[in-house]
């Protein structure tokens, strides 16, 4: 929760007025017809106990001119009185279940729109934004409370001004009888509770963690939201989709609960207005007796107990003042977050000038926020179209790192990373991730069927389950899918039914074959991405990886050195700076770093 102001009570007052005013502009563009009618019918709510006081003012002079003319037309007019406060009371009711009814749709609809805002903002963010413990703290409070605020903070707003209108024009409503009326209004009472605890129960089972589409819902949130998945999503620009999904699955949820809340409104309205009835049955009983004689004008008058009416409205208000500024403060959490300013790259192109160019790092270096030492410091390589380049050296060295520079997660702190011929800066984002192709060490395992946890791979083929086979079989993965009972429409993981969990080498394979997936990759980019297979597996991967990047830039990262020795260029990182290169050979002759991780390894396997 963000801390108040520390201006002053004015200028804290200002604050909640400007969120107030905020939460009641999101209220009003997602629905502006419920918002009307909640206001309409909150406001009104307010005006009918003065109504119910006057008429209780003309049951009382009534009473008082039957008892003493004992004329038959008196007597039906203080009835006819009491009949229009029982009506008076039904309306109020109904104003108020119209009320409830129109918050819990308007709470549903705003909630999905401003989870879906937040979601997008989430989409806007970069890797290193997802990597800072402020901006990621920021946007878990506003996931994690902000989605129901807004409206909880106009609710409390107009309820202030209901309590408001009620104590200017205060009207009695609470009538108190005999120990025999208590029970009367007790069982009253009962039908109206017995529906709502009834409605109540089914509504917690509808959104209940039990519910498949709610759980999907929460699966795509995480993936979109969540630091591990951010990269991979970011690459693949699969985040639109994933965002349309969880739309679309609200959608679904809200009509079932749409369906609940108007029965729920329609049986609530009916058994309040029996409860009514019957209390206002017994009220026309009392009242006649009061005529007759058998009951004191005392008794009569004790419903007039205006000052309960004034306290309840009173306790009413300083309750929703106190709500207004709690709400107001998760809004402050909503609007930080909306209103973060992301710097976006601005590149348009979408073709280098040099295609056959390849990558070329120039002079560049990196340095962590708030790190002291560079993680890639005053590298220069060129590494041209068709080649197997090999990175390897010690965990820290920095070969994750530039990655992340390679694939345009992360900016240079200085020089310049360039593909054909054309700085990364300068290229849309869209095309620059079109020529990349990439499987991470830490590769998401989507729990989706298995061909979409391929065909993410390239977003315009997600349904391409001809194109998500092509590449199932460079990532060698076709065989164990095929024994699937679904094949590629088989759910993988164990968050929803019938889901199969893979063996992470499995896992890997399809993660491979995510890779493969994107046609127009130029640069294919293997982190760690057979360190779950056994030595056979592993050699039939590179074998495959070689046959199918001639004409591609192919960039391993792994610690087999047998796995390495494949490669036409082997880079060796140490500290963040490029400290060998060559070939397998040659590095072996310069019996240097290499040459001893290779030797310590190749001693462990004897």
């Amino acid at each position: 929760m963000v801390s108040p102001p520390k201006s002053g009570a004015w200028a804290r007052a200002r604050q909640v007025a400007r969120l107030t005013r905020m939460a009641a502009g999101l209220v009003w563009n997602t629905s502006p017809v419920l918002f009307l009618t909640l206001a309409a019918l909150t406001l009104a709510s307010g005006l009918v106990p003065a109504g119910l006081a006057w008429v209780g003012k003309q049951i009382v002079d009534g009473v008082l001119l039957a008892t003493r003319t004992g004329a038959a037309a008196d007597r039906q007019a203080a009835l006819r009185w009491v009949a229009i406060e029982g009506g008076l009371i039904i309306l109020l009711s109904a104003m108020r279940r119209g009320a409830e009814m129109c918050d819990t749709l308007m709470r549903a609809v705003l909630g999905n729109t401003v989870n879906v805002m937040i979601l997008k903002k989430a989409l806007e963010l970069e890797l290193p934004d997802f990597e800072d413990s402020d901006t990621y703290d920021r946007m878990t409070r506003a996931r994690r409370e902000a989605s129901r605020r807004p409206l909880g903070l106009v609710r409390q707003a107009l309820g202030l001004v209901q309590n408001v209108v009620s104590l200017v024009s205060q009207g009695a409503i609470l009538v108190a009888f005999s120990p025999l009326a208590v029970l009367g209004l007790t069982l009253a009472a009962l039908p109206s509770f017995l529906a709502e605890t009834r409605f109540a129960g089914q509504s917690h089972a509808l959104f209940s963690w039990r519910s498949a589409d709610v759980r999907m819902q929460n699966y795509l949130e995480v993936v979109v939201a969540r630091e591990d998945h951010a990269k991979e999503v970011k690459l693949l620009g699969i985040g639109p989709d994933l965002v349309e999904r969880y739309d679309r699955i609200f959608h679904k949820i809200f009509t079932e609960e749409r369906a609940l809340v108007l029965r729920r409104g329609a049986w609530g309205l009916l058994l309040g207005a029996l409860s009514t009835l019957a209390l206002y049955g017994a009220y026309g009983w009392i009242a006649a007796s009061a005529i007759t004689g058998s009951i004191t004008l005392g008794g009569m008058t004790m419903y007039l107990l205006v000052f309960k009416q004034g306290q309840a409205a009173l306790g009413a208000s300083l309750q929703a003042i106190g709500g207004v500024y709690e709400d107001s403060l998760y809004m402050a959490d909503l609007e930080a977050f909306l209103a973060m300013k992301i710097v976006r790259p601005a590149g348009t192109a979408r073709s280098g000038p040099l295609p056959d160019d390849g990558v070329r790092f120039d002079n560049v270096s990196f340095t962590y926020p708030g790190a002291s030492a560079a993680a890639v410091e005053s590298l220069t390589l060129h590494v041209p179209s068709g080649t197997r380049l090999a990175i390897v050296g010690h965990n820290g060295s920095g070969k994750t790192t530039l990655i992340k520079l390679l694939t345009g997660l992360y900016t240079p702190t200085s020089g310049q990373v360039m593909l054909e011929g054309l700085d990364l800066r300068e290229w849309h984002p869209h095309a620059l991730r079109e020529r990349l192709g990439v499987i991470f060490q830490d590769f998401v395992k989507y729990q989706l069927t298995v061909g979409e946890n391929i065909g993410v791979g390239d977003r315009e083929r997600l349904e391409d389950e001809a194109g998500q086979r092509v590449a199932a079989d460079k990532g060698m993965a076709t065989p164990f899918i095929d024994e699937m009972p679904a094949g590629f429409k088989s759910q993988l993981g164990k968050w929803f039914k019938d889901g199969r969990e893979l063996s992470i080498g499995q896992w890997q394979k399809v993660a491979l074959a995510r890779a493969f997936m994107r046609q127009g990759a130029r640069v294919l980019v293997f982190d760690e991405p057979t360190s779950a297979m056994d030595a056979e597996a592993e050699a039939q991967i590179f074998d495959r990886v070689r046959e199918l990047t001639h004409d591609q830039i192919a960039v391993l990262i792994s610690h087999r050195f047998s796995t390495v020795r494949m490669a036409d260029r082997i880079i060796v990182l140490h500290g963040g700076r490029m400290v060998e290169d060559g070939d397998h050979t040659s590095l072996m002759a310069l019996d240097g770093r290499y040459a001893r991780l290779f030797s310590l390894q190749a001693e462990g396997y004897r």
